[in-house]
This record gives C-alpha cells, sequence and structure tokens, in this order.
C-alpha cells in the first residue's frame, strides 16, 4: 500500500531524547492496523538547538553553588529556557526562532521525499511549545515570509495541511502581547474539497496539566480555526491528577485512541 499521508511529530518543552516520537508511532502504528502503511512518519527534534547552552548555563550556575531542589530547578531551565528563547528577533536570521523553524524545515522535507516528492495531505502533531513553534510556522508560510526559503513547494508552504494536533498547548502564554489575537487560516484554502470536509484542528488537555490549554475562545480567529477542544484524562495513578500529567499524553489511549481514528479518515 504506497503512503498516501504524511504524518510530522514536534515535541515540547524540556529534555527530549532523539527517538522522543517512537512511543507514540508505535501506539498509533498499532492502532492503525492495515492502514498504518498508508502513512508516513516524521519526527521534528529541535531540542539540541538550546540543550547545549541550557547545560552550560547549569553547570556554570551550579558548580560552585549549594542549589536545592535540583530537579526542579533543571525541568524549569530546560522547559521555561526553551519557551523563552524561542522568539523572533527582527534583522537577525540566525536567531533560535530561525534556528527551530530550520529543523522543521528540514522534516517536511524529509516526510515529502518518503511520499514520492508529491504534495500529499499532511497532519502535524505537536505538543507543548511544538503547537507554538507550528503555529508561528504555519502563520508565516501562509503570510509569504520568507518564501525563497521555506515555501519552494506546496509541501513546505504547509498548503496541503489537513490536520493540525495540539496537545498539553501553551499558545495563550504567548499571545498576551497581541491585540487582537490572530491566528493560522485553518483549513487551508488550498485543500481540495474533499479533504476540507475531512480537515480538523483537535486541541487535547488534561485539567490537571497547568500548561495545557483549551484555544477555542481565545479570539474569534481561534474560534474560526479550531475545530474542538477535547478535555481528556492523561497519566497513571501518580500523574493523571497532577500537573506532571502535562508529559503523559504521548502514549495515553485517552489521546492516541481518537489521533488514530482521525488519522484513519484520511486512508
Amino acid at each position: 500500500m504506497a503512503p498516501e499521508l504524511g504524518v510530522l511529530i514536534v515535541h515540547g518543552m524540556g529534555t527530549q531524547t532523539e527517538n522522543f516520537a517512537k512511543g507514540i508511532i508505535d501506539d498509533l502504528m498499532d492502532k492503525l492496523g492495515d492502514k498504518a502503511g498508508s502513512v508516513c512518519w516524521e519526527s521534528v527534534w529541535w531540542a539540541p538547538v538550546l540543550s547545549g547552552r541550557e547545560d552550560e548555563v547549569w553547570n556554570s550556575l551550579s558548580a560552585d553553588c549549594d542549589l536545592d531542589w535540583v530537579r526542579l530547578r533543571k525541568f524549569f531551565l530546560n522547559a521555561f529556557g526553551d519557551a523563552s528563547a524561542y522568539r523572533y528577533i527582527p534583522d537577525e536570521p540566525g536567531c533560535i526562532y530561525y534556528q527551530i523553524h530550520d529543523k522543521v524545515h528540514e522534516g517536511l522535507k524529509a516526510l515529502r521525499g518518503q511520499l514520492g516528492g508529491d504534495d500529499k495531505p499532511m497532519i502535524v502533531i505537536a505538543h507543548s511549545l511544538g503547537s507554538v513553534i507550528m503555529s508561528n510556522y504555519i502563520w508565516d508560510r501562509q503570510q509569504g515570509i520568507d518564501a525563497a526559503k521555506y515555501g519552494q513547494t506546496a509541501f513546505e508552504r504547509m498548503e496541503s495541511l489537513a490536520g493540525f494536533i495540539t496537545f498539553g498547548s501553551n499558545i495563550p502564554l504567548f499571545v498576551l502581547a497581541y491585540d487582537p489575537v490572530e491566528c493560522i487560516t485553518f483549513p487551508p484554502v488550498t485543500l481540495t474539497d474533499d479533504l476540507k470536509a475531512k480537515a480538523k484542528w483537535l486541541n487535547f488537555y488534561d485539567s490537571d496539566d497547568i500548561l495545557g490549554w483549551p484555544l477555542k475562545e481565545l479570539s474569534p480567529a481561534f474560534t474560526a480555526a479550531v475545530t474542538e477542544d477535547k478535555e481528556i484524562n492523561v497519566g497513571g495513578i501518580l500523574t493523571s491528577w497532577n500537573p506532571l500529567s502535562h508529559s503523559e499524553y504521548w502514549t495515553d489511549g485517552n489521546f492516541t485512541g481518537p489521533v488514530a481514528e482521525f488519522i484513519g479518515g484520511f486512508i
């Protein structure tokens, strides 16, 4: 069965390994069954853009200082260091914003290659800060920003985006400076009518996850773009009832079940 759909997976804030997406891909493929052969998968591991700098800061500040709450401090440094560093700086093409977007672009090109070099439908699955990154990336492409660098094909311009799955999203924390609060156009106007009929932006959040938020009521623009905010419960006995749930979506059936069902609807 030839691949007909590409899925791009983007991690969020905090320490991540190169194979961060293996668990969710295995879970989704298992749930898709015979349909799994029609899907290509690609992950965007952008963590190395910042991990070296964060390690340097930690080593410098902790070497001669007796710091309490070491694990919590390291979590905040990695997580909120990512969030604070990821910002657009005008006239600085080498800023962290563009370095991370370069990683996204590499992932998109690799995914398109798996699809035979064709502009086939794509679904983006993005966690936490990854949802912010992808929202910004899609916005930039829809505004024609840096088209020469990032927009060589319809696929790279996100024109075949048929699904946007966000989970544990902290987009609301990044829009406070904007009035009005704008949003990407979803579904893209470039989709065919049959794909528009299936296209959805599904936003999953656990009410115990203090970094994950509903999105639909952020503004009229988000109301129009987000198909549904889906409140779910993720995690085990030690994590499902507290903020640790932020990291528990990836292989939880309450998340991967509906995601697999959505993906299967395109095959």
